[in-house]
């Protein structure tokens, strides 16, 4: 069961969402809060696994709040969900720990997925901010391992830096099998190499390297 705390300013919206995601057998809301900071003690409170997380809201925003969470709670994954696609709120709420960003034209069923992948570790990015939100990083994060000493882009086969530009487009591991006829296994089994290759730990990581190298635009 996934615990949920629906962050969001507008009443109205936390009781549309929590239906939403109720109607998801494995997915349970355990509290609503109103603000940053409302969010920070249900979270003592109510104990979830996830925060789905407004911005723009009084007194503490949610990039602040998903911060805090983030270093105080870092086993709880934040996963915005906002009307602004702005560069700077979509930037700001990623690099304080985000773990993805929807807006809230969502589809329900989309929400819902989005929620089961954010908790199994996939990066959740909208399409309508992907592009500029992958970019903008790429262009300046200097998290990344430096080209010269680690990224080792020419060690990868051709499929592997096939499955590499499909974790750029933040595909999933199923929608990549089904996308290039592959089994989950052998999916799976590639994007472990990648990570080794390349000397990273995660999707968002080969991400970002996948559009750099603009491998989204080639394969």
């Amino acid at each position: 069961m996934i615990r949920v705390l629906i962050c969001d300013d507008q009443t109205i919206v936390c009781e549309g969402l929590q239906v939403i995601l109720e109607s998801a057998p494995d997915i349970k809301v355990v509290g609503q809060a109103h603000d940053g900071a409302h969010a920070l003690e249900q979270i003592v409170e109510t104990r979830p696994d996830l925060v789905l997380m407004d911005l723009k809201m009084p007194g503490m925003n949610g990039v602040r709040a998903t911060r805090e969470i983030r270093q105080h709670h870092p086993h709880i994954r934040v996963l915005v969900l906002t009307t602004y696609d702005e560069d700077e709120w979509v930037f700001d709420a990623i690099r304080n720990g985000a773990s993805g960003y929807l807006l809230k034209n969502v589809a329900p069923a989309d929400l819902i997925k989005a929620v089961r992948g954010t908790m199994s570790g996939h990066a959740q990015i909208d399409p309508a901010v992907a592009g500029k939100l992958l970019t903008h990083i790429a262009m300046t994060d200097s998290t990344l391992p430096s080209v010269a000493d680690e990224i080792k882009i020419s060690d990868l086969t051709e499929r592997e830096l096939e499955i590499l530009a499909q974790l750029g487009s933040g595909l999933s591991n199923e929608e990549i099998a089904g996308r290039l006829h592959l089994s989950m296994g052998t999916v799976r089994n590639y994007v472990s190499s990648i990570f080794s290759k390349l000397s990273i730990s995660d999707r968002t990581q080969a991400a970002l390297i996948a559009v750099r190298y603009g491998l989204t635009n080639s394969h």
